[in-house]
């Protein structure tokens, strides 16, 4: 009842803000309602054409696994907005709905650069929910949700965040991570030529200095793919490290017990080097399953699609064991990934994969104080899952489809 208020109050502000027609819908709130045929669907549209993200921060929200999901869905729509004018966009709005320290906040929203005093001291200290009980603090009630409402509008104005194809948000990852646990750590280890170091008729317009520059998806990204990929397993409450694949900063020994899962990205054309493709051939012949290796293959690059037979012949001669082995996700993350979008779509599964493969190899250290013969027993019924997520969008109609893998690659 007290989020439906909220949820009226926001919109109506926003419609005196801005020239939306009379009756046109300001927003759309998640109430929850998860039955009958089509929500999800609706969910999916809403989710890929809003303008706006606002979360209401609470511990039952971050602990909802649905409600990351949710959060996964619209931030991948930024992350691609920056890598395609590598412009950020930064168009979420969290709203505090109880206040919460920032030690209990998961990676993606503890790292949300936003001052919340712009809305008033006691909103800071009580949150929405304490405004909106008390009516002592009416006043303070209605300076926030106006003050959040303007912040809503310019935020819609500037960020201007391009609409995306819509996708079943229910299989996507969740942004939260495990529940109680802070950001895990993950290394993206980059594989490609720089512009100073290319094979004979390479196309400089795909590389930089560094080969943390390269960017396969030019011209549909402006945006290196590293940095993209760094932004995306952020997204995923993991903390990443970006290092080049050359002689300094290699992959450590595989006899050690690793420290952290991998993604290693990969430029077919950096096998044209021998010296290269002799290091990523031993790297292959090591036992390193927590490193999960992905294959960018823009098949709008001309040089590339000409290319294609023999680069893949070369690939699968260098790394038979990383091109051929693990799940159906990793396996077509190596043979190649088409677009951006494709990309963005399989890579929570390679990092799933990593990860997985991370837990099975890393050090075990037991806990101190000794073992313990009886196993904990829980007490109590379990409860159900909390959290909801609140939303305020303008829908925009036809966005344009995104690019799907191929069926080899499916």
């Amino acid at each position: 009842m007290w989020v439906e208020r909220l949820f009226r109050d926001l919109c109506g502000h926003v419609m005196a803000m801005t020239d939306l027609p009379a009756g046109a819908p300001a927003g759309f709130m998640d109430r929850e309602i998860r039955s009958g045929e089509g929500w999800s669907e609706r969910l999916g549209e809403v989710l890929a054409t809003c303008r706006v993200f606002v979360p209401l921060f609470s511990p039952r929200y971050f602990a909802s696994e649905m409600c990351g999901k949710e959060w996964y869905a619209f931030a991948t729509r930024a992350i691609y907005h920056h890598a395609k004018h590598n412009k950020p966009a930064d168009a979420i709005v969290p709203a505090l709905w109880v206040p919460m320290p920032p030690e209990q906040l998961p990676g993606p929203a503890e790292r949300l650069q936003f001052n919340h005093r712009d809305f008033g001291d006691r909103y800071v200290t009580d949150g929405l929910y304490g405004l909106i009980k008390l009516r002592i603090f009416t006043e303070e009630y209605e300076r926030a949700v106006y003050e959040l409402a303007k912040r809503i509008v310019s935020v819609a104005d500037t960020a201007a965040i391009s609409p995306s194809r819509p996708v079943d948000y229910r299989s996507v990852p969740s942004a939260f991570g495990t529940p109680g646990r802070g950001p895990r750590p993950l290394h993206i280890t980059v594989a490609a030529p720089t512009r100073h170091d290319l094979p004979a008729g390479r196309d400089p317009a795909y590389y930089g200095d560094m080969p943390q520059d390269w960017n396969p998806y030019h011209p549909d990204a402006a945006r290196p793919l590293a940095y993209v990929t760094e932004d995306l397993v952020r997204s995923l409450n993991y903390q990443a490290t970006v290092s080049s694949f050359d002689h300094d900063s290699g992959p450590p020994d595989a006899k050690q017990p690793p420290s952290r899962p991998e993604i290693l990205l990969l430029d077919r054309w950096a096998l044209r080097d021998e010296e290269c493709r002799e290091r990523l051939a031993a790297f292959d012949a090591e036992h390193r399953p927590w490193v999960s290796v992905v294959v960018p293959r823009n098949q709008t690059d001309p040089e590339t699609r000409a290319a294609d037979a023999e680069l893949n012949r070369t690939l699968e001669e260098t790394m038979p064991v990383k091109t051929g082995q693990g799940r159906a996700a990793s396996r077509a993350a190596a043979r190649g990934v088409p677009s951006m979008e494709a990309f963005g779509r399989i890579l929570p599964q390679v990092v799933e994969a990593a990860a997985q493969q991370y837990l099975r190899h890393a050090a075990v250290y037991p806990p101190a104080g000794g073992r313990h013969t009886e196993r904990p027993r829980l007490r109590g019924p379990m409860a159900g899952e909390p959290g909801t997520t609140h939303f305020l969008s303008e829908t925009h109609e036809n966005a344009p489809d995104a690019e799907d893998l191929d069926d080899s690659q499916s």
